[in-house]
């Protein structure tokens, strides 16, 4: 056996022994929520669409709050598509679980683009002995879909992950043989913002935070809102199974705009992120954002890309602030109780902190930070 030969051999069986092993899922969950009640007529068109853009992101008008009649409690039973995913040697060390943002379904913690190099799940289990649990939001992907307006609101979203929580923490998950005493939550820009909620009604739901693609200044939204160029998701060929009132965004170059910094991505991976994107409900865009102290005892990092737009309009170290190193690490203030905050800009990365070049560094980053904190 030549030494080529015997290297390529230890490699393959080290890869098999290190393989993490995934299974899709399907968790019923019956779940209510106090949800807003909206004087809106789901945009049917593209022209309709772009009004509704506008007249959202108008200056010095609170669009939502004028279009608000009241409050009222909306409960069902819904499925959740989720993958489980665990080390080669049997249930990890914690789970996380991992709640997408707009635009993307669960795949987005678990690229194969390029042999799973854009892997967050991959980097999480093989690499650091955790379990991790990935879910369609509710209204998007496999998990049950809903009036976009009325229901796909976030707080029936975070009562889906409440209710997904206590399924993983009593081994009521299907098909998985396990509890998990420790249960840290992760997530990405809307998933993040549903992340700090649940932690802020539930402060025992979770053991630790991660929130990628992340901070509480609502200053930029505009840019996210526009930069999309948004149109009725059903005139997308691969989305044409979703209702009047889910939008996506119109071309390639939207995609851009909100998720990619200059330099700092595959071309191929901005087409794969174009032709398999989700679309976003409008009663999302309405009820979306993150408020309140919230005092979750546990620790929690919030890693964002320096170019990062919605969350800090393309720079987020231009705070105005000498007091502020940046935009994220003012969410520290909202974390009073927390046993540990960190803060970690990726240099030169975008929104879509996964899918860059970049997205080793905050990969490790949020591993080193869960093992440096017991977890």
């Amino acid at each position: 056996m030549t030494i080529l030969t015997l290297l390529t051999a230890l490699t393959v069986a080290f890869d098999l022994a290190t393989a993490r092993k995934c299974q899709n899922v399907t968790v019923p969950v019956s779940i209510s929520a106090r949800q807003g009640i909206f004087n809106l007529k789901a945009p049917a068109s593209n022209i309709e669409v772009t009004d509704f853009i506008l007249n959202a992101t108008q200056q010095g008008v609170n669009a939502t709050k004028e279009i608000l009649t009241g409050y009222h409690t909306v409960s069902g039973n819904y499925e959740l598509a989720a993958t489980y995913c665990a080390p080669d040697s049997g249930h990890g060390n914690a789970l996380q679980i991992l709640t997408h943002g707009i635009g993307f379904d669960k795949s987005y913690w678990d690229l194969s683009f390029h042999n799973y190099n854009y892997s967050y799940a991959e980097t999480a289990v093989d690499q650091y002995n955790f379990s991790t649990l990935s879910w369609d939001r509710l209204g998007i992907g496999m998990s049950s879909h809903g009036d976009p307006i009325a229901t796909i609101q976030q707080p029936l979203e975070e009562a889906a992950l409440h209710a997904l929580t206590t399924k993983a923490r009593s081994g009521e998950l299907p098909g998985v043989d396990a509890k998990f005493s420790k249960v840290v939550h992760v997530g990405h820009s809307f998933g993040s913002q549903i992340s700090y909620s649940l932690a802020r009604d539930y402060p025992t739901a979770s053991d630790g935070l991660i929130l990628t693609g992340f901070s509480q200044n609502s200053s930029f939204s505009a840019y996210f809102a526009l930069g999309a160029n948004w149109v009725v998701a059903k005139q997308i060929p691969h989305l044409s199974t979703y209702s009047v009132g889910y939008l996506a965004p119109a071309d390639v170059s939207g995609v851009q705009t909100n998720f990619f910094a200059p330099n700092n991505f595959d071309p191929s991976i901005l087409s794969m992120g174009f032709e398999t994107a989700q679309p976003v409900a409008v009663g999302e865009l309405l009820t979306l954002g993150t408020y309140g102290v919230n005092h979750f005892g546990g620790p929690v990092v919030v890693i964002t890309g320096e170019r990062d737009i919605p969350f800090c309009g393309g720079n987020c170290l231009a705070t105005g602030n000498s007091s502020l190193p940046s935009i994220p690490d003012g969410v520290a203030h909202n974390f009073p109780n927390a046993s540990m905050f960190k803060s970690v800009i990726v240099p030169n990365s975008g929104h879509a902190l996964n899918l860059e070049y970049s997205c080793a560094t905050t990969f490790h980053t949020a591993q080193q930070f869960l093992v440096g904190n017991g977890m």
